[in-house]
């Protein structure tokens, strides 16, 4: 009798559960996971109750401002630990390199895992966000918003040496912002820390912890 409630029923909660990983750090329509979890949206509402109660899953909101046009409102959402999502998916380190999307979104997963962090224990208290404009023209994988309106910019690269290319979302919040834009960073996998363009650096991920 359980096993009929969606609620109680631990296989569409499994199966749920591994479209949220393999969507994590991603913008993805409700309707899209609970179809492909074989699930409906009451029950998949439930499940994403059930799983931020347990600090499994989290959505970190869209930014907004009214100097830019045509953001998208859909909240970004994540795994919190990113041990969960190679454990759900049973993937190991060496399947996750392989997958280039996968890698990506592991790294920004755990980019936010330290971020989350790192924001609820500074006395400045920012707020974080993602930011991307309809249909992905521009975008940017975090924004750390301080009191006053002022932000700073993240995008997580899965590569060892990012180049000005990479810069070009970054440049574009900038040149967008002006003066509210403090800072930007490509946060990659390598071990060096660069300037890149005008408040713009590359710096290696394991500078999160300096």
């Amino acid at each position: 009798m359980r096993a009929r409630h969606g609620g109680r029923d631990p296989v569409r909660l499994r199966r749920y559960l591994h479209a949220l990983c393999l969507n994590t750090a991603g913008v993805a329509e409700a309707r899209t996971l609970y179809e492909n979890a074989g699930v409906n949206r009451k029950t998949a509402l439930a499940y994403d109750r059930l799983l931020a109660n347990l600090l499994v899953a989290d959505e970190v909101p869209a930014w907004w401002t009214n100097r830019l046009k045509r953001l998208i409102q859909m909240p970004k959402r994540y795994i919190i630990d990113p041990g969960v999502v190679g454990a759900v998916l049973r993937v190991d380190v060496p399947g996750v390199r392989r997958d280039g999307d996968l890698l990506g979104r592991v790294l920004d997963t755990f980019v936010m895992a330290q971020l989350r962090v790192e924001a609820t224990v500074c006395q400045t208290e920012p707020s974080l966000y993602h930011l991307r404009t309809e249909q992905g023209r521009h975008e940017v994988d975090i924004i750390v918003e301080y009191a006053g309106g002022n932000v700073f910019g993240f995008e997580i690269k899965a590569s060892s040496g990012p180049g000005l290319k990479d810069t070009k979302h970054l440049q574009w919040l900038r040149d967008e912002l002006g003066d509210r834009f403090i800072g930007g960073a490509i946060l990659h996998s390598g071990p060096r820390l660069y300037p890149l363009a005008d408040r713009i650096v590359a710096a290696p991920i394991c500078s999160l912890w300096t």
